[in-house]
């Protein structure tokens, strides 16, 4: 198992066990985490997974594809490090991995 640190807005903590092999979205979905709303389902056309990474894991995560960055500049509160959850598969490399979620979208 994978650990990743998920933090809200307001700086509270949820760490989880992902499997790999498993998006990032389907993991915060599964352990209930807030903010991973996901209406489509992780087909990367709702934006509504978006994860703010850590610095220094930014550049450790394969880099976008043209059609998430794309998304990404549609979201409301997008960051430089902004990623769409859906499209971050977990793998052993990612142990320790720390996302934020942006401020709540309601």
């Amino acid at each position: 198992m994978v650990r990743i640190v998920f933090r809200d807005d307001a700086g509270n903590a949820a760490e989880i066990e992902a499997r790999a092999g498993q998006s990032l979205m389907g993991s915060a979905k599964a352990a209930g985490i807030a903010g991973i709303e996901a209406e489509c389902g992780g087909s990367m056309v709702c934006a509504t997974c978006q994860v703010y990474v850590a610095p220094d894991w930014f550049e450790r995560l394969p880099p976008a594809s043209a059609m998430e960055a794309e998304m990404v500049e549609y979201t409301r509160h997008p960051r430089p490090t902004s990623r769409l959850s859906c499209q971050i598969m977990v793998t052993p490399q990612l142990d320790g991995l720390e996302v934020t979620t942006p401020p709540s979208q309601r």
